[in-house]
């Protein structure tokens, strides 16, 4: 559904098309996507690019990479090392994401995320805290019906609806503690529908103690966890041509962001580009024109890694071309949770065959960067 062309907007050559692609960062059958692109550049007053990773919450893999790299400045290193901490705690009670005091030390104070660790959106119980204070709950007819609370059917139930959303609002549940509101919910998740769960959490406050999470949960199995991180240097690495201002590619003279998008899926893959006859993995090759590349550097990030984390790495890769380089553009890919019941602010995030929602920047020398979203074919169009 192509949108409208605007010179200097945001959004200019946005389009949302489905395509069979390759996965970012993994191999496997996909089906098919819901693709977004867009350009802008990082200094226009309505550039949306901020808005758009504060706003996907619940982050698994980020990668970089850096045509014509060797090594890595220290700034962005730095940032990549300071990618965590995170937090495990198992077996934690559901009716203590609404404590008072849970609520005052961590949603009021700061941007405080959570997810359900090892469940599966189609077939469990998921839930997420998201930093607005906003509590998300996709359950089972059973669950949903057993815990008295009022929510609405899933948009992804099919004909007989098996899965249910409650969202409550944490900052207004907790100002009105005395509340008949208040009351029944913390009555439904203590004794008429205990739930417990594995949860991943992470708080971002500046200045604040990192032990603070540790200490309030210590009564629980709680482990502290720092994202894993994979640095690599790839050589003789084929990259397409791109311009900046040409989104849809031109004919022997740029590649298209989708094509590029593709490309991506095979580097962060390990995927041969070389489309030999007797590869039986991949007969994927790099889309034309193309350049080879001496160098290209390139870093995974994994774990549960926070909107704000990212914003900071986004900002030092538009640093990057402060001082010139030989590489005409940088990206950055994020992945979120398959099974994380939104994908961006408080849409549903459906799963069926496949449960994907990421997004991509390409950055240019210039400030100009293109932005690529994509969900599963099952999920609404990428905001």
């Amino acid at each position: 559904m192509p949108a409208g062309k605007g010179r200097g907007e945001p959004n200019a050559g946005r389009t949302c098309v489905r395509k069979t692609m390759a996965m970012l960062c993994r191999l496997r059958e996909v089906p098919r996507h819901l693709l977004v692109c867009e350009k802008s550049n990082f200094s226009h007053e309505k550039s949306r690019h901020r808005h758009l990773v504060e706003t996907h919450y619940h982050n698994y893999r980020v990668s970089f990479l850096i045509p014509e790299c060797g090594i890595l400045s220290k700034e962005l290193k730095d940032l990549v090392m300071d990618s965590g901490p995170y937090y495990l705690v198992k077996d934690l009670p559901l009716h203590e994401l609404i404590a008072h005091e849970f609520i005052s030390t961590f949603v009021k104070k700061g941007a405080c995320y959570a997810l359900t660790y090892n469940t599966n959106i189609d077939e469990d119980n998921t839930v997420a805290l998201l930093p607005n204070g906003k509590l998300i709950l996709s359950l089972d007819k059973d669950t949903y019906e057993e815990t008295g609370l009022q929510g609405r059917p899933s948009q992804y139930s099919g004909r007989k609806t098996m899965k249910f959303i409650v969202s409550i609002d944490l900052m207004d549940l907790s100002s009105k503690l005395d509340s008949k509101k208040y009351k029944r919910v913390s009555w439904a998740f203590k004794e008429k529908k205990p739930l417990k769960f594995d949860f991943l959490l992470a708080w971002h406050q500046t200045g604040a103690e990192g032990s603070t999470m540790m200490s309030y949960f210590s009564n629980y199995r709680i482990q502290e966890r720092q994202p894993k991180i994979a640095l690599s240097t790839v050589t003789d690495l084929p990259c397409p041509v791109l311009r900046s201002g040409e989104l849809r590619g031109e004919p022997e003279a740029a590649c298209s962001a989708q094509e590029l998008f593709e490309w991506l899926g095979a580097v962060f893959s390990n995927a041969e580009l070389n489309n030999e006859p007797d590869n039986f993995i991949s007969t994927y090759c790099c889309p034309q024109p193309s350049t080879v590349v001496a160098k290209a550097y390139l870093c995974t990030i994994t774990g549960f890694i926070l909107p704000e984390k990212i914003h900071l790495l986004l900002e030092q890769l538009c640093r990057y071309f402060d001082e010139p380089k030989l590489a005409p553009w940088v990206t950055l890919s994020v992945q979120g949770f398959a099974d994380s019941p939104v994908s961006w602010r408080e849409n549903e995030h459906g799963f069926r065959k496949g449960g994907e929602h990421l997004y991509n920047f390409v950055v240019f020398s210039n400030r100009d960067y293109w932005l690529q979203l994509a969900v599963g074919a099952d999920d609404d169009c990428p905001p």
